[in-house]
């Protein structure tokens, strides 16, 4: 027996589809999705009330069509330029995934492997013990057990300015592993400055160039960029916090460690992120079966946590587990989440349905995960991932 709701909503669509043929006009996401559309308005009513603070952009994909898109508040407080779909926002760790897929896109051409030790491409390590057990792939899933013994709180002002190089060395200084590689998790910043610059390394590009080359334009990412030293002098936003009742910038210059662009330098819009999105299903810039398996559970043989694995290829994989909570919903989650000074993202996929929630603030959301759980529930209200 067919529901009413799922009936309704296919016949909506199916409404929309003879629409656009008879018209020939595209038809916008509230004429396409209108409950839907009111529904997100209400989870981000806060953000749409506040209009001249800092505030973000949000967008939903369905298939290759764009279901939402609002967008809330300032770029800047000192111009009073708004926030527009089409602004460059920091990704935070969400600029993980385009390191990783870097590494991929050198693996599937042949000329690293994730299964090299990292002392191939750093002979440096005071303990080459420790380089030789150490692999690739447990730097892009977090589970080379290496410490993050950066001396960032001792050295406030030298992490403000340190990019890649100055992060990892760190690093390589380590004695000692937390656990042995592969048998448990431990997020690591540091990881992915050490992967960019071996990107650098097997490319004899700079890493920035080189993703920008391979992913951003076969993307169509054209306005997408990367941090190399300081802050993008223009085209981006900046981001806030509240500080002692006043928002104060919290960005390159006021928040150390944000030169490092390996764990967290790309700029993006949530236009552009859709644009990824459908590069990656559609593998454009990499191969459909590097791609699943960076979207999949990555399983050592000698795991050894108490917890499931639950991270890809830097993505991490909602199975039974989202969000650090149960998952409810009956689908599977392939997502991210980026917080770097003021700056606040996601990006939650659901490949099986091709969705694409994503969602960037230059100030932080009082809940990000609650607006994360709160859109998925009103898509499954909707009949999207029954």
């Amino acid at each position: 027996m067919i529901s009413l709701p799922g009936f309704a909503a296919r016949r909506i669509a199916a409404v929309a589809v003879f629409i656009l043929a008879v018209s020939g006009r595209p038809l916008s996401a509230q004429e396409l999705y209108p409950g839907l559309t009111h529904e997100i308005d209400s989870l981000y009513h806060d953000f749409a009330a506040e209009n001249q603070l800092p505030g973000g952009a949000v967008l939903v994909m369905k298939g290759d069509s764009i279901a939402y898109m609002k967008c809330f508040g300032l770029a800047d407080m000192m111009t009073g330029v708004k926030i527009t779909a089409n602004t460059l926002l920091n990704l935070g760790s969400i600029s993980k995934t385009f390191v990783a897929n870097g590494i991929l896109i050198l693996q599937e051409e042949g000329k690293l492997s994730v299964a090299d030790p990292v002392s191939k491409y750093f002979p440096g390590f005071k303990s080459r013990e420790i380089a030789n057990r150490v692999t690739v792939m447990h730097l892009l899933t977090h589970t080379s057990g290496l410490p993050d013994n950066r001396p960032v709180s001792e050295n406030r002002e030298f992490f403000i300015t340190a990019k890649d190089y100055e992060n990892w060395a760190p690093v390589m200084q380590a004695e000692r592993l937390v656990f042995e590689p592969g048998s448990g998790y431990e997020y690591s910043n540091p990881a992915f400055n050490g992967l960019a610059l071996i990107i650098e390394q097997v490319s004899g590009q700079k890493w920035q160039d080189f993703i920008a080359e391979r992913i951003f334009r076969q993307a169509g990412m054209v306005t997408s960029t990367i941090t190399d030293g300081p802050h993008p002098e223009t085209g981006v936003a900046h981001a806030y916090e509240m500080v002692d009742g006043k928002w104060t910038e919290s960005d390159y210059g006021e928040f150390p460690t944000f030169a490092a662009a390996g764990n967290g330098g790309v700029w993006s819009s949530v236009t552009e992120l859709a644009m990824y999105e459908k590069a990656i299903r559609h593998n454009v810039f990499l191969g459909r079966e590097l791609t699943d398996e960076s979207r999949s559970v990555c399983r050592p043989e000698n795991w050894a946590a108490d917890e499931e694995p639950f991270i890809g290829y830097s993505w991490f994989i909602g199975e039974d587990q989202f969000l650090d909570e149960k998952n409810n919903f009956s689908v599977r989650f392939v997502y991210h989440t980026g917080d770097q000074g003021g700056f606040r993202a996601f990006f939650v996929s659901i490949p099986e349905k091709e969705i694409l929630y994503v969602a960037l603030f230059n100030r932080p959301p009082e809940d990000l995960n609650k607006l994360i759980i709160g859109g998925i529930s009103l898509f499954e209200k909707n009949n999207w991932i029954e």
